[in-house]
Protein backbone atom coordinates (compact mmCIF):
# COMPACT_ATOMS: atom_id res chain seq x y z
CA UNK A 1 0.00 0.00 0.00
CA UNK A 2 1.32 3.35 -1.43
CA UNK A 3 1.37 6.50 1.39
CA UNK A 4 -1.59 8.35 0.24
CA UNK A 5 -3.54 5.34 0.00
CA UNK A 6 -2.59 4.38 3.31
CA UNK A 7 -3.84 7.87 4.82
CA UNK A 8 -6.74 8.25 2.79
CA UNK A 9 -7.78 4.88 4.30
CA UNK A 10 -7.21 6.06 7.47
CA UNK A 11 -9.11 9.53 6.79
CA UNK A 12 -12.09 7.02 5.81
CA UNK A 13 -12.21 5.02 8.12
CA UNK A 14 -11.77 7.59 10.89
CA UNK A 15 -15.20 9.41 9.31
CA UNK A 16 -17.13 6.70 8.85
CA UNK A 17 -16.32 5.10 12.40
CA UNK A 18 -17.93 2.09 13.53
CA UNK A 19 -19.85 2.16 10.29
CA UNK A 20 -18.41 -1.00 8.61
CA UNK A 21 -20.56 -1.70 5.71
CA UNK A 22 -19.30 1.63 4.09
CA UNK A 23 -16.11 0.73 5.11
CA UNK A 24 -15.57 -2.29 3.66
CA UNK A 25 -18.24 -0.71 0.63
CA UNK A 26 -14.78 1.83 0.09
CA UNK A 27 -12.34 -0.78 0.38
CA UNK A 28 -13.98 -2.80 -2.50
CA UNK A 29 -14.48 0.20 -4.74
CA UNK A 30 -10.69 0.83 -4.42
CA UNK A 31 -9.70 -2.99 -5.69
CA UNK A 32 -12.07 -2.43 -7.92
CA UNK A 33 -11.16 0.30 -9.53
CA UNK A 34 -7.33 -0.54 -9.54
CA UNK A 35 -8.32 -3.49 -11.20
CA UNK A 36 -10.01 -1.71 -13.97
CA UNK A 37 -7.26 1.12 -14.12
CA UNK A 38 -4.82 -1.40 -14.27
CA UNK A 39 -6.47 -3.71 -17.05
CA UNK A 40 -6.75 -0.41 -19.44
CA UNK A 41 -3.47 1.11 -18.37
CA UNK A 42 -2.12 1.20 -21.79
CA UNK A 43 -5.44 2.98 -23.09
CA UNK A 44 -6.06 5.67 -20.46
CA UNK A 45 -4.12 8.36 -18.60
CA UNK A 46 -5.50 8.61 -15.27
CA UNK A 47 -4.15 10.43 -12.27
CA UNK A 48 -3.21 7.95 -9.37
CA UNK A 49 -3.78 10.11 -6.71
CA UNK A 50 -7.42 11.29 -7.87
CA UNK A 51 -8.61 7.77 -8.52
CA UNK A 52 -7.50 6.47 -5.23
CA UNK A 53 -9.11 9.73 -3.43
CA UNK A 54 -12.30 9.17 -5.27
CA UNK A 55 -12.47 5.82 -4.47
CA UNK A 56 -11.90 5.81 -0.63
CA UNK A 57 -14.18 8.77 -0.59
CA UNK A 58 -16.80 9.40 -2.72
CA UNK A 59 -19.01 8.23 -0.57
CA UNK A 60 -19.19 10.09 2.52
CA UNK A 61 -22.02 12.54 1.88
CA UNK A 62 -23.95 9.76 3.16
CA UNK A 63 -23.12 10.88 6.79
CA UNK A 64 -24.17 14.04 6.44
CA UNK A 65 -27.41 13.40 4.11
CA UNK A 66 -27.99 10.77 7.13
CA UNK A 67 -27.71 13.29 9.40
CA UNK A 68 -29.70 15.94 8.51
CA UNK A 69 -32.49 14.24 6.59
CA UNK A 70 -32.73 10.54 7.91
CA UNK A 71 -32.42 9.01 4.37
CA UNK A 72 -29.42 9.35 1.79
CA UNK A 73 -29.54 8.75 -2.35
CA UNK A 74 -27.47 9.58 -5.17
CA UNK A 75 -28.27 13.34 -5.32
CA UNK A 76 -27.75 13.86 -1.54
CA UNK A 77 -24.80 12.54 -1.80
CA UNK A 78 -23.82 14.49 -4.41
CA UNK A 79 -24.78 17.66 -2.70
CA UNK A 80 -23.29 16.86 0.50
CA UNK A 81 -20.36 14.97 -0.96
CA UNK A 82 -18.13 17.37 -1.93
CA UNK A 83 -17.70 19.98 1.06
CA UNK A 84 -17.07 16.45 3.58
CA UNK A 85 -14.48 15.24 0.46
CA UNK A 86 -12.72 19.01 0.36
CA UNK A 87 -12.70 19.39 4.64
CA UNK A 88 -11.28 15.68 5.02
CA UNK A 89 -8.66 16.08 1.89
CA UNK A 90 -7.47 19.36 3.11
CA UNK A 91 -7.39 18.26 6.45
CA UNK A 92 -4.64 15.07 5.30
CA UNK A 93 -2.41 17.61 3.14
CA UNK A 94 -3.70 15.97 0.21
CA UNK A 95 -2.80 17.84 -2.97
CA UNK A 96 -4.53 21.31 -3.07
CA UNK A 97 -4.68 21.31 -7.12
CA UNK A 98 -6.01 17.87 -7.53
CA UNK A 99 -8.97 18.43 -4.50
CA UNK A 100 -10.78 20.18 -6.76
CA UNK A 101 -11.05 17.19 -9.03
CA UNK A 102 -11.78 14.81 -6.60
CA UNK A 103 -14.57 16.85 -5.59
CA UNK A 104 -16.20 17.54 -8.89
CA UNK A 105 -15.75 13.63 -9.33
CA UNK A 106 -17.65 12.92 -5.96
CA UNK A 107 -20.56 15.42 -6.84
CA UNK A 108 -21.01 13.50 -10.37
CA UNK A 109 -20.71 10.21 -9.61
CA UNK A 110 -24.23 8.96 -9.47
CA UNK A 111 -25.46 10.81 -12.51
CA UNK A 112 -25.21 11.10 -16.07
CA UNK A 113 -21.59 12.63 -16.78
CA UNK A 114 -21.70 16.63 -17.09
CA UNK A 115 -18.08 16.47 -17.42
CA UNK A 116 -15.26 14.50 -19.10
CA UNK A 117 -13.08 12.75 -16.29
CA UNK A 118 -11.77 9.06 -17.21
CA UNK A 119 -11.19 8.98 -13.62
CA UNK A 120 -15.19 9.58 -12.70
CA UNK A 121 -15.69 6.81 -15.41
CA UNK A 122 -13.51 4.73 -13.85
CA UNK A 123 -15.26 5.27 -10.61
CA UNK A 124 -18.47 4.88 -11.85
CA UNK A 125 -17.74 1.42 -13.71
CA UNK A 126 -16.32 0.11 -10.23
CA UNK A 127 -19.03 1.54 -7.70
CA UNK A 128 -21.71 0.04 -10.09
CA UNK A 129 -19.84 -3.39 -10.02
CA UNK A 130 -19.54 -3.14 -6.19
CA UNK A 131 -23.11 -2.02 -5.83
CA UNK A 132 -24.31 -5.43 -7.72
CA UNK A 133 -22.26 -7.43 -5.71
CA UNK A 134 -23.77 -6.10 -1.99
CA UNK A 135 -27.06 -6.50 -4.08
Amino acid sequence: MDYVTGVLTKVMVDYFEDDYRRIEHAIDVLMHIEIIADSCQDELEYDDEILIASALIHDVGIKQSEAELDYNNGQTQEKYGPPGAKELLEGCGFPEEKIEMVCKIIGNHHTKSRFESVELELLKAADQIVNKMDG
